[in-house]
């Protein structure tokens, strides 16, 4: 009278465990890309590079007013400042890698 009741039991295991195969194939390949690709290399030494590659970019802008740049992630470092040409003064972003990757302009609203 057990027979009955193992095979229904046996069914669903088989079915939970099944969804994992797919999921730790999907896991392996995606370790695989990531070894391939190799791991990134720390540009924390470019900082004064970034520095100055990102106020030559928004020097085309104004004067410019280093605020902060920091260290985002290994291969990546962010330069903040603002730019004044007489008129207006803006806020940017410079996304440095190994040479300036993205350059963010934005105006600079009063607050209330």
């Amino acid at each position: 009278m057990r027979l009955p009741l193992a095979l229904p039991i046996a069914a669903i295991v088989g079915m939970s465990s099944a969804g994992c195969v797919p999921m730790m194939a999907a896991s392996a390949v995606s370790m695989a890309a990531e070894t391939a690709r190799g791991a990134p290399v720390s540009n924390a030494a470019l900082g004064p590079q970034a520095r100055d590659a990102c106020t030559a970019q928004a020097k085309r802008y104004g004067a410019v007013h280093v605020i902060d740049v920091e260290q985002r992630r290994i291969d990546r470092i962010i330069v903040w400042g603002t730019v004044d040409d007489g008129k207006q003064k803006r806020s940017f972003q410079c996304d440095f890698g190994t040479k300036v990757d993205r350059f963010t302009l934005r105006p600079i609203t009063a607050s209330r």
